[in-house]
Order: C-alpha cells, then structure tokens, then sequence
C-alpha cells in the first residue's frame, strides 16, 4: 500500500495490528532481520524507568552533541508532532525521511503484524543506521523485557526509578516492575540505576548477568547548595569524577546526575565547560515547565507538568514544598482511565487548594464527573468543566497574580495547554522549579 504523506502512514499504522500494546519481541524481531537492520550507532544506551526516561534520554543526548559528536534520540510518547519521536543531533526527522523509514519496513513486513510502536521502533533504527551516529539513545516505551527497543543489545542499561505504573503490563509491585525493567541489561555491560532503593529483583539480575552496576548515592551522586549543585561519579576506569558549582536547573537534577554517569562510562571527549553548558541548555517540553501569561492584564504563573502515576505525583509535590508562595495554588488536572487516580491525588492534596478538572482528548479519559466525585470526597474544592482549555480559563479568572496555576496529569494534558498558551501570544517560556 502506498502512502503519501506522514498523517496518511499514521493513520495506516493505527489500524495494522488488533492491540495498541502486544509485547513481545518475536515479530520486531523477524521484520528486522528481513530489513538487515545493524547497529543504530557505535554506541547506543537504552533507557528505562517508571518517571524521568525522558529528561535522562534529553540530557545525555546534550552532553553528547556539546563535545562535537553525532548522537540520535528515540522516544515517545510525542507531544504535537511525531516526528518528536526521532531526532538526529538535535533536528527531528521529517515528513519525508518518516515516509521513506516506514515505507521501507513496509516493504518486507510481509503478513506480520506490527503494532504502531513495533512499526515506529525499526523506521527509527533504519533512520538512525543511515546516519552515521556516534550515540544513540533509545527511551523504552514500556516496561523493557519485551520493548521493541530491547531488540539492541545496548552497551549500556539505564534505570531511571521504579514504581508502579501499568499494573496489567508489569504488575502491580515495585518487584514485578524492576523483572521487566531489568530485562534491558546485557552480561558485561554497565547497568546504572538512579533509584536509591532498588528492589531486589534488580540486584539480582545485574549478580546473574554478571553486569558493572553503577548506584546513585554508592557510585555517583549530587549535592545541593545555595543556587549551584555539584556532582561526583567515576570513569569506566574508576578515576573519581567531580563537577562542581554547576547552575541549578528547570529539570530534576537527580537525572541530570545520572546522565552524567551514564555518559562518563561512555569513554567519550570530557570537556568539563562544556558538559555543564550543555545541562543548563537541556530543556524537555511539559516537564516542570513555566510559563508566564498576561491574562487580561493580570500577570499570571503557569506550570506543566506531564506527571501521571503516583511516583511523578510525590515528586512534584516535593518541588512545590521546596518552593512556597505568597498565594494559592489552583490546579488544571485529567487523567488517563488505566492511571491510579487515588494514588496521583494524594501526594498534592495538601499542596492545591482549588481544582479544576476536565476530561482528555482521547477515549481513554476518565470523566470530569469521576475526577469531580473523587475530589470531593477527598473534602477538595473542586470543579468539572468539559475539556482543558475551559479549565484552564476558569482558573485564570479565579487566579491572582500572587497564585500559581499547576496543569498536570498528562501528556495529553500538557498538549491541550500548550495548543491554549499558542492562542495566547503573550505566553512566554521562563525558568523551572529550580530557578
């Protein structure tokens, strides 16, 4: 079947496979090797983990380009554009070179079925292989074990953190989610963990394997001080690492952290001044993200936030309890169905004291009415209203310029309001949490 244009592929690969998810790797696998898919790069990093894959994937993806190499980022899910998705030394992938990738897995795809992630993982492998790249960073899209991505035996394994997120996937306990998280690591290869209680599960893979494992706050780690950070870690070699007076930044310098060590074991040029540009150059759309807004004359602070499982949701709430203000918080908020709503609310009912909440634009919401009803049972000042972008006019009129709105809850979310703020031309991007 031929296709035209990028929305036309889209719309094919939406309805190729009977299930959005179908893990497994057997049918990436075989489309693969018909296609003679090599190495993406000389070397790539594959990246896991319940919160943070993201701004991990973004800062090791600057640390690479800021010393003059080529480096190649897969990801998901996309915010506006799927092109997103796959971005070469900083430029995403056009329409056209999109096209020719899916045409030509298409080409040999023959009667297997692929899912829409399946088919967007090896057009992204033979884009990256026709780049001559230095690096290449894969984000899982989920769990990892059975991810199309871990079809690359990478030379090295990042864990982000481990939590709960899609139970019916990978279980409902921290055990069960680090089984298939552990399933990116290879025996000799690093394995590096940001989260400081790994379960065991994990620890066990990386002795079974056996692989070098790399522990924040054992092997590297950060340290606060008055507006700077500083960061120490350790070369593939074992030299001791330091950076130090390093500017505080928008994203969670945890991952920035590990980002750094990740790219220490890369051996790789280590340009001290330009490593530390690079953080403070590395930005992440909907991820503690400020925005200002003249709202009919009023001033106005807005926050994104793509937060959606209870992990994102203490964080999140850690960062507003780390900066108070002279006025209220007024939250924008939806949720996907398959989320645990009790488990995102908890954390930040002490930190909103007025919510607004709004249904998804996909059939996988939860309704205004079941936000609404678990609010306020909860003993929450809470309204519905029937999308984001009303929501988020209700509280700009209810807003002082003493408050603080916070939308989060999704990426879906975080869209809606990006699309919103683009109506309001006097929006403008400022600094994070940290600034």
């Amino acid at each position: 079947m031929i296709h035209t244009t990028l929305a036309d592929w889209l719309t094919y690969l939406e309805q190729l496979h009977p299930s959005a998810i179908d893990m497994g790797l057997e049918r990436s696998r075989e489309v693969a090797s018909r296609l003679a898919l090599g190495r993406p790069a000389k070397r790539v990093v594959t990246v896991t983990g319940t919160n943070g894959k993201g701004s991990t994937c973004a800062f090791l993806a600057s640390f690479v380009r800021s010393q003059g190499l080529k480096v190649g980022v897969y990801s998901s899910p996309h915010l506006h554009r799927y092109n997103e998705r796959v971005v070469i030394n900083g430029i995403e992938a056009s329409d056209a070179e999109l096209c020719e990738a899916f045409a030509a897995v298409e080409a040999v795809r023959d009667d297997i079925s692929l899912t829409y992630f399946e088919m967007g993982t090896l057009a992204a492998f033979w884009l990256f292989e026709r780049a001559d790249l230095d690096v290449v960073v894969l984000e899982v899209g989920l769990g990892g074990r059975l991810d199309a991505v871990n079809l690359i035996d990478a030379d090295m394994a990042v864990i982000t953190s481990i939590g709960v997120d899609h139970a019916e996937w990978l279980g409902d306990t921290r055990e069960s989610v680090a089984t298939e998280k552990a399933g990116i690591l290879r025996p000799g290869c690093p394995a590096l963990c940001g989260d400081l209680d790994p379960p065991q599960p994990l620890l066990d893979r990386v002795e079974q394997l056996p692989a070098p494992f790399y522990l924040r706050g054992r092997d590297y780690d950060l340290a606060l001080a008055e507006q700077v950070w500083h960061w120490y870690g350790h070369s593939r070699a074992g030299e001791l690492l330091e950076l130090h007076a390093l500017p505080l930044l928008d994203l969670p310098m945890e991952n920035a952290a590990l980002a750094l060590q990740a790219y220490a074991l890369l051996d790789l040029p280590w340009q001290r001044d330009q490593l530390a540009l690079a953080l403070s150059d590395t930005h992440l759309p909907g991820r503690l993200e400020r925005r200002m807004l003249n709202w009919r004359g009023k001033p106005l602070t807005l926050w994104l936030d793509v937060g959606h499982n209870p992990h994102a949701a203490v964080f999140l709430a850690g960062r507003l309890a780390d900066r108070p203000i002279a006025g209220r918080r007024l939250a924008v908020f939806g949720l996907l169905a398959d989320k645990d709503l009790g488990g995102v609310l908890a954390p930040l009912l002490d930190h909103v004291q007025d919510w607004a909440v709004a249904p998804l634009q996909t059939s996988r919401t939860r309704s205004a009415t079941e936000l609404e009803t678990t609010l306020l049972a909860r003993g929450a000042n809470v309204t519905a209203y029937p999308g984001v972008s009303a929501a988020l006019d209700a509280q700009c009129e209810r807003a002082t310029a003493a408050d603080e709105i916070l939308l989060f809850g999704s990426f879906y979310c975080v869209a809606e309001a990006q699309e919103w703020l683009a109506r309001h031309s006097t929006g403008e991007k400022q600094d994070g949490f940290a600034g």
